[in-house]
């Protein structure tokens, strides 16, 4: 059985995590790896399997040198016993340290079925003295009319069929949301066949315009959306700003979508047609997974992308003592930015263990996250959530998926029962009660709530839906034999 004690144990695989596993071992502290995927590079550098090593490209993968440099380091020090890789594995649940000790305990479980029936003899529980989170982020998704429809699919989804299976969600497609990862999507679906009808950009490319100093900040950016403009124009596929998909029509599957028009706040100007699709891609950007860093404690706070992210100082420290916090879970803002945090924060927690880390290369990590960060604040102004998205919904509009409860009912909390706020519609109307726990409708839940009451979003809005008992599900057989104290 592996070693179960370590001096730094890094979450998450993904372009933060394996920055920051790799930096720290490389200082000479023992660290282990424990993500969900089977293999490292996260949802952004997603790839089918591990022996095609090169020619991602064509898939969408930017700075693609950047990963095959991080593996390649990983597996070398995997190799030399620094770094304990376990994939295929969640931790379910983080034990804080005890009084007078500093050392967090993570309790694993398989995340995948195979994993589960493979006996190996991987540990059940790490414990480290640090404790680096980069968990990632998942879609966030608006509900709207007909979007529960078999071939409605958030866009991150789609983007992950196309790099991990080579697979085509559908054959005639329509991109639709808001943001600039909307154009690898249909680049991505058109150059692997599918007819794309049109990218739909709830927002204006003009929005760029508020910042332009922080907008320049990552030249690298800018030849990218040059890039996407150009494949855009080779697949001839229209891109249509200040323009959404309004709602979605079918039976049983997604037969065609109304686009409208909006103004600046996001109301319909007018509908200007429907189009015959299979397949709507839906991406309103991303929300930051934070049920690991609310377990140890750790405070949060609203970005400026409304999104609820982890409170870090300018080491990427979080308020909880021996934790650290990179990648998107402290704002979003790309795979670039996440591989400078996951660095700093896996010198910094060297440090901590007595590492020799030279004041340079922090000071240099620094800069370099300043500079990405003034891009993503950019980025979230040009490409918001249209303020009046709620307007778009009917009363049978379904919020909550797992629940069954319609905008109807989230309206009703309010006007009938008094539910002034996000924790009191689902305690009333039950959004986020269900499987999911408001991983999906918890953002937009949030929102309703708010936009009945006349206020803006609050970050006490959106934290009833971040905080998890388990972080990951387990079995009533997995519960049972976890250890206990006596």
């Amino acid at each position: 059985m592996p070693e179960s004690r370590f001096d730094i144990a890094v979450v998450g695989a993904g372009p933060a995590g394996l920055a920051a596993a790799v930096t720290a071992a490389e200082t000479g502290r023992s660290v282990v790896l424990v993500d969900a995927g089977e293999q490292p590079g996260g949802q952004y550098w997603r790839h089918p399997d591990e022996s095609a090593p090169r020619g991602e490209e064509s898939l969408g993968h930017h700075d693609w040198s950047i990963f095959t440099d991080f593996r390649a380091r990983l597996h070398r020090l995997t190799g030399d016993g620094r770094i304990v890789h376990l994939p295929r594995r969640q931790v379910w649940f983080v034990e804080r340290p005890a009084p007078g000790t500093r050392a967090h305990t993570l309790h694993l479980t398989t995340a995948h079925v195979e994993a589960a029936r493979s006996g190996d003899e991987t540990p059940r529980s790490v414990t480290a003295d640090g404790l680096v989170l980069c968990p990632g982020g998942y879609d966030r998704q608006l509900p709207i009319p007909g979007w529960d429809l078999p071939g409605v699919m958030a866009a991150g989804g789609v983007q992950a069929l196309l790099k991990g299976h080579r697979a085509l969600a559908g054959r005639r497609a329509v991109v639709a949301g808001t943001g600039p990862f909307l154009l690898p999507v249909a680049t991505g679906l058109a150059a692997a066949g599918a007819d794309v009808v049109a990218v739909c950009e709830a927002g204006s490319v003009s929005g760029w315009a508020k910042n332009p100093l922080a907008a320049a900040a990552v030249p690298a950016k800018a030849r990218e959306a040059v890039e996407y403009a150009t494949a855009l124009a080779h697949h001839r596929i229209p891109y249509l700003q200040r323009t959404a998909i309004t709602a979605i029509h079918g039976d049983d599957e997604v037969r065609s979508v109304e686009l409208s028009r909006l103004d600046r706040e996001g109301r319909i100007r007018d509908r200007t047609r429907r189009v015959d699709v299979d397949l709507v891609a839906l991406g309103w950007g991303f929300t930051p997974s934070l049920e690991l860093i609310t377990a140890t404690g750790a405070e949060t706070r609203k970005d400026v992308d409304d999104s609820l992210v982890a409170v870090v100082d300018s080491e990427q420290r979080a308020t909880a003592p021996g934790v650290y916090v990179a990648g998107e879970a402290t704002g979003v803002g790309g795979a670039l930015l996440a591989v400078a945090e996951g660095e700093l924060a896996g010198l910094i927690a060297a440090r901590d263990q007595r590492a020799a880390v030279p004041q340079a290369s922090v000071q240099a990590l620094q800069k370099r996250i300043t500079r990405y960060r003034r891009f993503a604040a950019a980025m979230h102004a040009a490409h918001p959530v249209p303020r009046r998205w709620h307007e778009w919904l009917r009363p049978d509009t379904t919020v909550c998926r797992c629940e069954e409860v319609s905008f109807g009912q989230v309206c009703a909390a309010r006007d009938e029962l008094g539910a002034g706020d996000a924790r009191s519609v689902k305690m009333m109307a039950r959004p986020g009660m269900g499987w999911c726990q408001g991983r999906v409708c918890g953002f937009a839940t949030a929102r309703l709530a708010a936009a009945q009451e006349g206020r803006e979003l609050t970050a006490d809005d959106l934290r009833p839906t971040a905080k998890q008992t388990f972080t990951a599900p387990i079995s009533l057989e997995q519960l049972a034999e976890a250890p206990r104290d006596e």
